[in-house]
């Protein structure tokens, strides 16, 4: 059995990739207007990639390090206890991504009740949503590939994970063009699927496509695994008495090596196998899985190496409290769009405030679009970083 090594301080380059990831969602989640956005900012409409394609995936790769230096307490076995917390966590976080929606579906429908009925009836019919709540999210498919991550990683000999992820991807290409999975319509295999089993009314609207279904979390768990693969890669073997530098300078060469190849390997396979983060396709699991290990070995050599640490504070506010900050900009956003307060003759939203009264007469319309959404981060930010200082860290 190889050893593992162990150092006195953490490699804080995680951290700050967490961090890094979780800020991106949360400025291109929250734009000043959906309508004015510069082109990098938006996620490809098909096939393709964009800047703000890497940040979920990315975060998904960070995940799977994660997991492997989560699970190493319980040496790779499972138990009870074992499988208890990683059941009771999937199912929190799940339930926390659910929740989310209903709190949106909630406010909007507070927001906007039904002209002439009571008081009564609106908080009923802004309440009782369930009809309507989308089943599938961002949290919802973190929740379902960590579970399925940490259940394999402690049932199975991690010599024959790499086999398994190739049996994934391959079985899932195979199914994708069996199924006219590359089609951006309710034909589409995927869409399928969805609507059979979740139905429409629970379903992201997107020509059909729910980019967090069913079937695309297959390769979304075999995305999870390579993050964890990389992580013991990493972090398995060498000596016991290595120093810290030599260490790190051994994950930079690994890094940089399985980026390189997962990279080379996804953007040369998208020539048969499209990359399309609406699909999740085995093409699109390759190159960001190779994308974010090589960002990662980046960072590691900048922070953990050479101690350029200084900038990477802000990152950091959000990198080790990062499910609770994600959920917090989904909720501060849901706020920032419902509550309002008298202005002229009607009212506004403190989003409405911000963006068109503050921002937009000043920046412009795309320009105070993301002068918005980098306020907010800054806003998430400030509570964030109050939780650091005081090293209070909310674990999901």
């Amino acid at each position: 059995m190889s050893s593992t090594v162990k150092t006195n301080k953490r490699i804080l380059a995680l951290d700050i990739l967490r961090g890094v990831t979780i800020a991106g969602m949360i400025m291109v989640n929250n734009p000043g207007t959906w309508a004015h956005i510069y082109a990098p900012l938006r996620h490809a409409e098909w096939n393709g990639l964009t800047p703000t394609d890497l940040v979920f995936p990315f975060f998904m790769f960070i995940m799977g390090i994660s997991t492997y230096i989560s699970l190493k307490k319980y040496n790779f076995e499972f138990s009870r206890a074992a499988g208890m917390k990683i059941l009771k966590r999937t199912i929190l976080i799940f339930l926390i991504g659910m929740g989310i929606g209903w709190f949106s579906r909630f406010c909007y429908y507070w927001t906007s009740p039904t002209e002439g009925i009571g008081f009564g009836a609106q908080l009923w019919e802004a309440a009782w949503t369930f009809d309507r709540i989308r089943i599938l999210g961002v949290m919802q498919r973190l929740a379902l590939c960590y579970g399925a991550t940490a259940i394999i990683a402690l049932t199975m000999k991690h010599r024959n994970i790499p086999y398994l992820i190739a049996t994934l991807l391959a079985g899932y290409f195979i199914l994708l063009v069996c199924g006219n999975g590359f089609a951006y319509n309710d034909t589409n295999v995927l869409s399928v699927v969805d609507r059979a089993i979740l139905t429409p009314a629970h379903m992201y609207k997107d020509n059909g496509i729910d980019p967090e279904g069913l079937l695309s979390t297959i390769p979304a768990i075999a995305h999870v695994l390579l993050g964890f693969c990389v992580g013991r890669m990493m972090l398995e073997g060498g000596k016991t008495d290595e120093s810290r530098e030599s260490m790190l300078n051994s994950h930079l060469i690994k890094l940089f090596l399985a980026g390189t190849i997962l990279t080379f390997a996804g953007f040369l396979l998208s020539y048969g196998c499209p990359i399309n983060k609406k699909i999740w396709s085995p093409t699109f699991v390759l190159a960001t899985c190779g994308l974010a290990s090589s960002f990662l070995a980046l960072l590691i050599w900048i922070i953990d190496v050479k101690g350029y640490k200084k900038w990477s504070l802000f990152f950091e506010s959000f990198g080790v409290n990062p499910l609770f900050m994600y959920v917090l900009g989904g909720v501060l956003g849901i706020l920032f769009g419902s509550i309002c307060f008298p202005w002229g003759e009607g009212s506004i939203s403190i989003h409405g405030f911000l963006y068109k009264v503050l921002l937009m007469p000043v920046f412009g319309e795309t320009g105070g679009s993301l002068a918005y959404a980098l306020l907010f981060v800054g806003i998430n930010w400030c509570i964030g970083y109050q939780l650091y200082k005081r090293k209070i860290y909310i674990k999901l």
